[in-house]
């Protein structure tokens, strides 16, 4: 059933205001220690009355505020955030609403984005309302208010959203702009006909103006952070369902709702599991997702509460289009913003330091909630992927901890990463599997139930988990969450005698660029399990050494079911039982010990031939996500051996000697009866053995592409994007010049995206450099054409970086506030000239401030230790090339 909008009657929205539970309990407890925060104590404020006009054709706005304000300490000025504003007037009003002060004058700094109107009276302590009149900027990329162009059948559209996160909402509305500066909001806006406004809550009411638009106006929020109001207008349309007292809804462009019948499935069936999770119903009447066209450079999607932002691109299926990968990053994408309803929206961390608490829970909450909902993805092998990435992050010179000091707007923005996502997901998940289920969800109650509508230090939640466990956690989850680093544990010995093995177990660190770093010390919860068992023993290592028990004397695997955040190294003889053996181990634990063997082997602290081994001794029958990491980490070796053709044809040929014969048993065509993972493997296969240069799949790829206009089953949608990735990467200037004439006739802003995208995914360099010419121009749309060379940079990062620093103006133009400074730097990780290190470090001395070099900083470590894995690595996979040649 379609709603335009929703309208709350006066009544309901009484009710729903004055006796919904949630909103009747006491406050959270104050925390003893202040908040961080970076504007004077003097004045907090505890409610915004906000009414904007857009003027979208000026790509402006003019806006006012009341904000409602308590005065702790005696002062003469207040001072707020606020960028890019120009204000007209500022007045004070006591809260008798008898005595009114015009400020006396109006400062704006610029480089701390703060506003200070100072007045000819002293304000003492008590409530006050001040009302701002002023205009702003509306934004062409995701900061603050910002516009997105998009095509559709009938011409150009125009549609507006907001994107507060970390520290945007000061481009809108002059606020507190920080976490713990809670407070309620009402919004009005002046919506042109024809349009729909979204907000975080329903409509209360709505208004004709004498001059064709309406006046919208929005029930109160519940007490928030700035960061998680959201306001959306366009031509849109709405899909929804109503669950336990909530209505879900899915905002799309016109035409779309057709695209979002799976997001909004999703949806219910996710809030249906979290409200039981948690303990606490989600509290507001209503929940969209807003999908909208265009890309960010830094984000997918955003929780507003109530309203979570997404682009279409993640949560939107188009049957010609989408792949069994896109369904399950759908979903995956609602599980992880839904999460933040609850932790993040309900209960908000005190200041940046604790963004963990927010990341980190809701990637492991999606994850948990996914593999519980759809068992048949079988998405907990996916789980260690993600760890991979923190740990490739965290076991270089610059990592940081997840609980991490920030001090500035830029420090803010780069904690936004694997660190703060994956890792501490994979500390939740560890602590979750060392506490059991059960306690860990009894501990999250607790913290609900305690902090809910207030803001949290990390301590909040280990103090919850440990009073439910009733035994020590936190000294664990500190290890874990206030030193960087990857924990190493090596078994030293296993020895079996009177019918049991005996491990000894020793903790070091695992570093990939610092081999004689002096190892920091974790308390670290091992689980261990023989082969062919379903029996598991655990032990905490700590003080650097741990000997466990197990009966019998059959082959022990460490991390079995690869709970724990490290890393295990095995002596040879062990390694060596392991890999005649693989077979019998669980595809979670074959896929943990080949992540182990890889990055040990790549890392220096063992041969590179044992993760060879593994990969020779792997069955045609291993489950479809072990070949997906084998595949995986042959694209990674291949792009190593990029610049030395002669060993690059050896490796290529072992590697599709490998692969082929899987995707021969797999198929290119889909069996009705055939698993989601199997579908996702043979894309998988498909784009990694055309980037190897297998004639075949290139010959079969370009053949399905050339017969799709008169064979629609050529090209069906599940295989469309593997098909055309490996047309692109392959093209000539012919192919080339046929799918830019495909992006330019498409009028569908999703596949007219992806085509811009495949015209920079070529291996070609002259075709790339064409692509690179292109992207900044105004045809791909502002949105995309970052994304562009950002894909060109997969294949050719020194091109692309030296076309971006050559137009770093116009590149800056097409990136939001929060990604300029990463985004530098994502486009030479793959570079392996040392030339890219200058180049680096010259640009992050130019452009970026102190503070806002970690990114730089990374991003080098990373190509350091590329050229030292090409120097040093590649040499001994050559010589076991030559030694298993056949």
């Amino acid at each position: 059933m379609r709603h335009p909008l929703i309208f709350l009657t006066a009544a309901t929205l009484f009710a729903w205001i004055y006796h919904v539970p949630a909103y009747a309990g006491s406050p959270a407890k104050a925390a003893e220690v202040p908040a961080t925060t970076q504007l004077p104590r003097s004045v907090r404020p505890s409610h915004y009355d906000v009414s904007i006009t857009p003027d979208t054709d000026a790509m402006k706005f003019s806006g006012k505020v009341g904000i409602t304000v308590e005065v702790v300490e005696q002062t003469n000025d207040i001072t707020l955030n606020a960028v890019d504003m120009v204000f007209s007037s500022v007045s004070l009003t006591d809260a008798a609403g008898q005595r009114t002060w015009n400020a006396s004058r109006i400062e704006v700094d610029t480089s701390r984005q703060t506003a200070t109107f100072a007045f000819d009276h002293e304000l003492g302590k008590g409530r006050y309302r001040l009302v701002l009149d002023y205009t702003g900027k509306i934004a062409t990329q995701a900061a603050g208010l910002f516009a997105i162009d998009y095509p559709m059948a009938d011409g150009q559209k125009r549609a507006l959203y907001t994107k507060f996160e970390d520290s945007d909402a000061r481009r809108m509305i002059p606020a507190w702009d920080e976490p713990a500066f809670k407070a309620t909001f009402t919004l009005e806006v002046a919506v042109p006909g024809g349009q729909m406004a979204v907000s975080n809550m329903p409509m209360a009411s709505q208004t004709n103006l004498p001059d064709g638009r309406s006046l919208v106006r929005f029930a109160p929020t519940p007490k928030m952070s700035t960061y998680l109001l959201f306001f959306g207008l366009g031509e849109f349309e709405r899909i929804a369902v109503a669950h336990d007292g909530v209505e879900l809804g899915i905002v799309t462009k016109k035409g779309s709702t057709g695209q979002a019948a799976f997001a909004l499935e999703s949806s219910k069936a996710v809030l249906k599991e979290y409200n039981d999770f948690f303990g606490m119903k989600y509290p507001l009447p209503k929940l969209d997702n807003v999908a909208a066209p265009g890309r960010s450079q830094s984000f997918s999607a955003m929780e507003n509460w109530g309203a979570i932002f997404s682009f279409e691109h993640s949560i939107l299926l188009d049957p010609a289009i989408s792949s069994q990968s896109d369904r399950q990053r759908s979903f995956q994408i609602a599980a992880h913003e839904i999460a933040h309803q609850w932790f993040g929206n309900l209960v908000t961390m005190r200041w940046w330091d604790d963004l963990w608490l927010n990341e980190g829970f809701a990637s492991w909450m999606a994850g948990r909630t996914t593999e519980k909902l759809h068992p048949e993805w079988n998405t907990a092998l996916d789980e260690i992927s993600r760890r991979e990435r923190a740990m490739d992050q965290d076991a270089l010179e610059t990592t940081h901890p997840v609980v991490q000091h920030v001090e500035t707007v830029e420090q803010v923005r780069q904690a936004f990463d694997g660190i703060t996502y994956q890792k501490g997901a994979a500390v939740i998940r560890m602590v979750e599997n060392y506490v059991g289920p059960e306690t860990w969800r009894n501990g999250v109650h607790g913290y609900m139930k305690k902090h809910a509508y207030g803001n949290t230090v990390s301590d909040d939640l280990w103090m919850q988990i440990e009073a439910a466990a009733q035994r020590p956690i936190k000294a664990i989850a500190h290890d874990f969450t206030r030193q960087p680093g990857v924990p190493l544990i090596r078994v030293e010995s296993a020895i079996c005698a009177n019918g049991e093995t005996t491990l000894k177990l020793t903790q070091g660190e695992f570093s990939k660029d610092r081999p004689m770093k002096k190892p920091l010390h974790w308390r670290v919860p091992v689980i261990v399990r023989q082969i062919g068992s379903e029996l598991s023993y655990n032990t905490l290592v700590r003080n650097g050494a741990a000997t466990i028990k197990v009966p019998g004397c059959a082959l022990v695997i460490v991390n079995a079911g690869q709970a724990g955040y490290y890393r295990t190294l095995y002596r040879p003889a062990h390694i060596g039982q392991i890999t005649s053996n693989f077979s019998a181990l669980k595809p979670i634990d074959q896929i943990g010990v080949l992540s182990d063997t890889w990055s040990l082997g790549m890392g220096g602290l063992q041969t590179p031939a044992y993760f060879l081994d593994l990969i020779k001794a792997t069955p045609l029958a291993a489950d479809p996500q072990v070949w997906g990491k084998i595949a995986a980490e042959f694209a990674t070796l291949d792009r190593t051996y990029s610049g030395d053709p002669a060993h690059r044809a050896i490796f290529r040929k072992f590697a599709i000697g490998r692969l082929a014969p899987k995707l021969a048993q797999v198929g290119w065509i889909a069996r009705p009866d055939e698993s989601d993972t199997v579908a996702i493997l043979r894309d998988q296969l498909v784009e990694t053995l055309g980037t190897l240069g297998d004639a075949a799949v290139i010959g079969e790829a370009r053949r399905r592409f050339t017969a799709r206009s008169a064979d629609a089953s050529a090209l069906p949608g599940t295989l469309r994007k593997a098909v055309l990735r490996v047309v692109a990467v392959n093209a000539d200037t012919a192919t080339w010049d046929q799918l830019h004439a495909a992006a330019l006739s498409e009028k569908g802003p999703m596949i007219k995206d992806q085509l811009y995208d495949l015209l920079a995914a070529t291996e070609d360099a002259g075709l790339a450099q064409r692509a690179l010419d292109l992207a900044l121009t105004a045809e791909p749309g502002e949105t995309i054409g970052a994304a562009m060379i950002r894909r060109v940079a997969l294949l050719h990062p020194d091109l692309a970086v030296d076309y971006a620093l050559a137009n770093i103006a116009r590149v800056n133009t097409q990136l939001d506030a929060s990604s300029r400074s990463r985004f530098f730097p994502s486009l030479a990780r793959g570079s392996f000239d040392p030339a890219m290190i200058v180049k680096l470090n010259a640009y992050a001395a130019a452009y970026l401030l102190p503070t806002a070099r970690r990114d730089a900083k990374a991003a080098v470590a990373n190509i350091e230790y590329w050229i030292k894995v090409r120097r040093e690595r590649l040499p001994l996979i050559d010589a076991w090339l030559a030694r298993n040649s056949n």
